[in-house]
């Protein structure tokens, strides 16, 4: 489908359990399991194509995978070198994180993905890990993908990182599982940190103290990972920004994570003026349970700081900004520009065209909250500007372009969509 067209709602009330499998989690999921001695069992994979292809990946390498469509097992005897390229997709979070994995690993290994991925930076990871001795390259000195990886032993390292980014902590941190000695990983501000959680409950010697995370070397294979993914707040985030905006409208999103760097948008909405709750059922690996988001009015706020806690619902949360009385301000998001698309020029670009007053700086935007008019948006193959403009549909009605990419993340999306609007694909 090419495109879609989005009706204006008027109000809804809804509890929905089937939002989208956390991809982040999903991705690690698949590949810490190789790390494990014994089977790793994963229930509520996302089966999305990004999350697919990080499975794919691993059975490339070697490792042995059961799946009754319930439960993915996944039973490994090490890293073993692929006969095949390894096709990341649409996936930065894949495509780094692998690097780290497979730096120190006996052979050699070839990292590609679509052609938004090819054109997003990859030297934020291979330079550090060059320098602990990995050998990598790629086009451009190692910037852009393909990347040639040949595996090599790496040096223990003490790495202050300049940007708050849990795809390159997470990079490093498994360098530093295989690396000689003892390694730290300092950051500017505190990124997402699922993988210190779920390698530290799998039993690595991994220490976090404020910014800075001290990581031991394994002594020997880690425990399985018996895991189920929970419902991914960024996904999920979408639906709450919904009724945010709707008059007279209630949602609860059920068994998402309420990990602290997973909600800060949801924080964000709050302080905007929506009516949000939040009911902890669980908390193993991560904790999880129910977020209820009412409609309330909306005044405008600025965001500038925790940034890489919301990094990837900004596009979202500027639906709501646009619906907001005043002026809202995002800085210090100067990463929004190497994601799958430069999300501050395309967030700027569809506000504007549905008539919403913007301004556009190098680290980030204003948004004067207004009316929003129908338009037609092109999502420039980025599955969040796609979907954030499509719930803003909800308001005005709304036509968006180019939609292949939301199967990327969010393969329901649109049937929970039609619960509370009609739309048609063209």
């Amino acid at each position: 489908m090419s495109s879609v067209v989005v009706n204006k709602c008027e109000e809804f009330s809804l509890e929905i359990s089937s939002i989208a499998p956390d991809k982040s989690i999903s991705h690690r999921s698949a590949m810490f399991s190789m790390l494990a001695c014994g089977t790793s069992e994963i229930r509520n994979f996302l089966r999305a194509e990004d999350t697919l292809n990080s499975l794919e990946i691993v059975r490339n390498l070697g490792a042995t995978i059961e799946d009754d469509g319930e439960v993915i097992k996944i039973t490994s005897d090490g890293i073993k070198e692929s006969f095949e390229i390894l096709d990341c997709g649409n996936s930065g979070t894949g495509m780094r994180l692998f690097c780290g994995f497979l730096s120190s690993a006996n052979g050699h290994f070839v990292l590609t993905g679509d052609k938004y991925l090819r054109s997003r930076p990859m030297k934020r990871v291979t330079t550090p890990l060059r320098d602990i001795g990995a050998k990598l390259d790629g086009r451009a000195d190692g910037d852009f993908a393909p990347l040639s990886i040949r595996g090599a032993s790496l040096k223990a390292f003490n790495y202050n990182s300049k940007i708050a980014s849990a795809q390159v902590k997470s990079c490093m941190i498994l360098a530093a599982l295989r690396a000689d000695g003892v390694c730290t990983y300092t950051e500017p501000e505190k990124s997402r940190d699922h993988t210190e959680r779920m390698l530290k409950g799998m039993g690595a010697d991994i220490q976090v103290e404020g910014l800075k995370t001290t990581i031991a070397p394994m002594k020997e294979l880690l425990s399985p990972l018996i895991i189920r993914v929970p419902a991914d707040p960024s996904s999920a985030f979408f639906f709450a920004v919904a009724a945010a905006i709707t008059p007279h409208a209630k949602i609860t999103l059920q068994g998402v994570t309420l990990n602290e760097t997973r909600i800060e948008a949801f924080k964000a909405l709050e302080r905007m003026g929506a009516d949000i709750t939040y009911e902890m059922t669980d908390d193993k690996y991560e904790p999880i349970g129910d977020i209820t988001v009412k409609h309330a009015p909306l005044k405008a706020i600025t965001v500038d700081d925790n940034i890489s806690w919301l990094i990837d619902e900004l596009p979202a949360l500027s639906i709501a900004f646009a619906c907001a009385e005043g002026v809202s301000v995002v800085k210090n998001a100067e990463e929004l520009r190497v994601k799958e698309s430069d999300r501050i020029s395309t967030v700027v670009e569809g506000l504007s065209a549905c008539g919403i007053e913007t301004t556009e700086y190098e680290d980030g935007y204003t948004v004067t909250g207004g009316t929003l008019n129908s338009a037609t948006v092109d999502s420039d193959g980025d599955h969040r500007i796609a979907m954030s403009f499509i719930i803003a549909g909800l308001r005005c009605g709304m036509e968006v372009t180019d939609l292949d990419c939301i199967n990327t993340s969010f393969p329901n999306f649109f049937e929970l969509l039609q619960k509370i609007t009609k739309v048609e694909f063209n």
